[in-house]
């Protein structure tokens, strides 16, 4: 069954290759991608077209207990499938979950935007697993959008 498509945007005051550098570096990518309440850990990070990635989301605080693969985490499996350097990011990602709420490849689209003194970030997730409610979602990509603009600006 496929999912709905989220999209998510915000300009950022830093150029386009600004923001591609923090996406294709682990250690930058693990300290702002995480949305607030979460921390983020890579054990594997390949940023190449076909390069795979495994990261695991931890919750904090009063999100504790929200996990997809565990109690208090998710585990994402996933794969880059285009990286085009001050432009685009597309990568696909599968949650480590029993619920099958959560299955299916989502499609997550990065599209950077030159406009003014900064760049357009455009998020567009597609096949977004039905068990991520809507609103959760939004909220998380506002707050990774945020993140992203707090470590580049």
């Amino acid at each position: 069954m496929a999912g709905r498509t989220d999209i998510a945007s915000r300009i950022i005051r830093a150029t386009p290759e600004a923001i591609y550098d923090a996406f294709v570096d682990a250690e930058a990518q693990v300290r702002w991608l995480p949305p607030s309440g979460m921390t983020g850990k890579f054990d594997m990070f390949d940023p190449r077209p076909g390069g795979q990635y495994r990261l695991t989301l931890t919750y904090s605080g009063a999100h504790a207990g929200a996990g997809k693969s565990s109690a208090d985490a998710d585990r994402v499996e996933g794969r880059f499938v285009e990286l085009i350097p001050g432009e685009r990011i597309v990568q696909t990602a599968d949650f480590d979950s029993d619920d099958p709420a959560f299955a299916g490849t989502m499609t997550m689209t990065w599209a950077l935007r030159p406009v003014g003194d900064g760049t357009e970030v455009t998020i567009i997730a597609s096949d977004v697993p039905y068990g991520i409610s809507a609103e959760d979602h939004a909220q998380g990509l506002a707050s990774t959008l945020s993140n992203l603009a707090a470590f580049v600006e």
